[in-house]
């Protein structure tokens, strides 16, 4: 019999930008899994096929290397044939608080390799975003749920405003193990331990092209500003980076005891 570590080791690797985020991924993260004893992998992938939305046989690969969950938020919705896998796993996760009607769900709880049992959330903020279901409402819901067969729970907030973000942080503290922040692609450095036990940090940043604007060409991007109208999606290719944070739990308390920002190489 397997018996349960103390503490919880969780990988999380902020969203996969590409084939570029791709293969950065998978030059690092057997390593990383070594470094740091890693019981659970979690990914944001809703970016991953070229840059915008993301796909069944993608997924597939991420899990090949070694990731245990897959995260989404709102380009989780940008291939059809992929709302109809999301209704099929059990391992990648859609925002909770999109309606009940639309395909896939928002929570899990996974077993480790070690014995641990590891809560994922996944929530989308509504500042500058779609005016779905209240994060903080059906956030805590699901938290508490959750909370009935583990203590440590890890939430991953997809939103556009810091404040909002940071609010859902103080909201979770003491409930969730983790609150982090993705979908604006800047690694932030505010990653800290709140009051109650809570890791925080407001954005965990991008993995793929550093050299671009938030994942996309340099020169489309600056264009897009300067006419004011929309232009080809086209995504950056250099300077690849690897973001994310390594969390720490005691897997008595659910308790965070320490999180470290990744930003490689």
């Amino acid at each position: 019999m397997t018996i349960p570590k103390s503490t919880a080791s969780i990988l999380f690797v902020a969203d996969v930008i590409g084939k570029p985020g791709y293969d950065i991924l998978a030059a690092y993260l057997p390593s990383l899994k070594k470094k740091y004893a890693v019981d659970l992998c979690i990914v944001n992938g809703e970016n991953g096929e070229k840059g915008k939305g993301t796909t069944e046989n993608l997924v597939k690969k991420y899990r090949t290397l070694g990731v245990d969950v897959i995260t989404g938020g709102n380009h989780s919705w940008t291939f059809a044939s992929f709302r109809r896998y999301l209704d099929q796993s059990n391992w990648v996760l859609r925002p909770a608080n999109y309606p009940d009607e639309a395909p896939g769900k928002g929570a899990a709880v996974f077993q480790s390799a070690s014995g641990l049992a590891i809560g994922v959330l996944n929530l989308q903020g509504r500042a500058f975003m779609y005016p779905i279901d209240c994060p903080f409402k059906r956030g805590m819901e699901e938290i508490d749920r959750l909370l009935t067969q583990t203590k440590i729970i890890i939430v991953d907030v997809h939103a556009e405003a810091t404040a909002e973000k940071m609010a859902l942080g103080w909201h979770f503290d003491g409930k969730a193990s983790a609150v982090i922040g993705t979908h604006t692609h800047v690694q932030t450095a505010d990653e800290r331990i709140l009051p109650k036990g809570t890791a925080y940090i407001s954005d965990a940043g991008m993995t793929g092209p550093n050299d671009s604007v938030i994942g996309l060409e340099v020169d489309v991007a600056i264009k897009r500003f300067i006419s004011g109208i929309p232009e080809f999606y086209q995504m950056a290719t250099s300077n690849n980076r690897l973001n994310g944070v390594v969390i720490t739990v005691d897997g008595a308390t659910g308790r965070a005891q320490n999180i470290e920002r990744i930003n490689l190489p």
